[in-house]
């Protein structure tokens, strides 16, 4: 395992949309060992591969006590709503308001191809989708409705 650079705002890498991964291999295996030592050293609680430089659908989630690695996610249904502050490693001393669903509805696929469907709620819900935002390019600054100091 080896901790990765994180590539932030200023850099255009972080708006281009990442790759679909069709190899699960023993990279993706390295690459998401790195990504989840790269978020907790950061004390991050979610982290898009394209966060540490690497154009692939995938990224990693530690929040309540729980962990998961959502390979290729595609949002399936959303319910509700909720707002609250986000920040985000690759958007340094910048945090604000975002409205994200309550709960959603994921396909995705584990590190080694096996198809899955979860359905998280509240904070789960919420880093999900502001990981998966990041898989499009889409920054949560560009969904902040409002500006916290």
């Amino acid at each position: 395992m080896a901790l990765r650079n994180i590539v932030y705002s200023s850099e255009p890498l972080i708006r281009k949309k990442s790759k679909v991964i069709t190899d699960f291999d023993e990279r993706l295996d390295i690459l998401l060992e790195d990504m989840k030592e790269t978020m907790r050293k950061n004390e991050g609680v979610g982290l898009a591969a394209v966060q540490v430089g690497v154009l692939k659908r995938a990224v990693v989630i530690e929040a309540c006590g729980q962990y998961f690695e959502l390979i290729n996610p595609v949002i399936l249904n959303s319910e509700g709503t909720q707002t609250g502050p986000e920040g985000c490693l690759s958007v340094k001393n910048v945090s604000g308001d975002v409205v994200r669903p309550y709960k959603v509805t994921i396909n995705a696929q584990t590190r080694y191809g096996d198809n899955m469907v979860l359905t998280l709620e509240g904070m789960l819900a919420v880093v999900a989708c502001h990981e998966i935002d990041h898989l499009d390019g889409i920054l949560f600054i560009d969904k902040m409705i409002e500006k916290r100091d």
